[in-house]
């Protein structure tokens, strides 16, 4: 179970880590051989196994190509790494032949608040150290821009940049052992500890057309994949229906995602059920 963080203020910095079960760190000298930054590392290290499935961290370098607005360092001012971490959901939810969409609902529902919470006291802490921290959710709040859903970052570009994960023809990122299975969280910060390399990985086949083949929405147009064409079937609620109908629901789909909205249905499944990397040593 997750601790707070406040008893921080009345135990001290060190004590709070071994209120934690955390091992308090060595300060960097020059006989020792390394940084604050590398302790930085080992205590991110240490309280993020065993809490999830993956993880790594970019420099905010590899974000050259964010959106106007969703780059990390215009997130947090003088922001130098994104801490990424990944908790994998169940494969067996793909395998009931007629509740797979209730169990990867239920899955997803359940591994969003896991994340955000591990995000939390691991932006806590960062902070402990003496850097700045924010949490970037597993999943809300979400951004609409030109009708488009967005994240505060791109969690799938995130998890590429932080060496855990790479494209396939899906669209979905890939993890080597969990394959798409992993939802993502992160945390930004002012911190600088070493990066990890980006990941030499290449999930899909040059000839596999398994998840192009498998979409019922066609949401491939000559073999690149349409975001908001499997967004519309893959994520629904009765809500954003009734919403779209009204005069103003288009200028509030926004608030409407992050509050009522938020407990979204998943509609379909069919690139990941057909996907070989999500199924390794599988025959068919």
């Amino acid at each position: 179970p997750f601790r707070p963080l406040s008893h921080v203020d009345i135990l001290g910095q060190n004590a709070s880590r071994k209120f934690r079960g955390m091992p308090v760190p060595r300060r960097a000298n020059s006989e020792g051989g390394k940084t604050m930054t590398d302790y930085l590392r080992d205590i991110v290290t240490d309280f993020l196994t065993g809490k999830v499935d993956a993880f790594g961290f970019a420099p905010v370098g590899r974000f050259q190509g964010a959106l106007e607005g969703h780059h990390p360092a215009q997130v947090l001012p003088g922001a130098r790494t994104v801490i990424v971490y990944g908790r994998a959901v169940p494969r067996g939810a793909f395998s009931s032949p007629g509740y797979s969409l209730h169990f990867l609902h239920r899955s997803y529902h359940t591994v969003y608040p896991y994340l955000d919470q591990v995000g939390f006291d691991l932006a806590g802490i960062v902070e402990e150290e003496g850097y700045l921290g924010v949490v970037i959710p597993g999943y809300a709040p979400l951004l609409f821009r030109e009708g488009m859903a967005r994240g505060i970052i791109s969690l799938k570009h995130a998890a590429v940049a932080a060496g855990i994960a790479s494209f396939g023809k899906s669209g979905l990122v890939y993890h080597p052992q969990h394959g798409s299975m992993l939802r993502f969280g992160a945390v930004i910060t002012t911190a600088e500890p070493p990066a990890d390399p980006v990941l030499d990985y290449e999930p899909c086949g040059e000839s596999c057309r398994a998840c192009w083949k498998a979409c019922p929405a066609g949401a491939f147009e000559d073999g690149i994949f349409q975001r908001q064409i499997c967004t519309r079937k893959a994520i629904r609620h009765p809500i954003y229906r009734l919403t779209l109908k009204e005069e103003w629901g288009p200028d509030s789909m926004e608030l409407v995602a992050n509050t009522a909205g938020y407990n979204y249905w998943i509609g379909c499944s069919e690139c990941q059920k057909v996907c070989p990397a999500n199924w390794p040593g599988r025959a068919d």
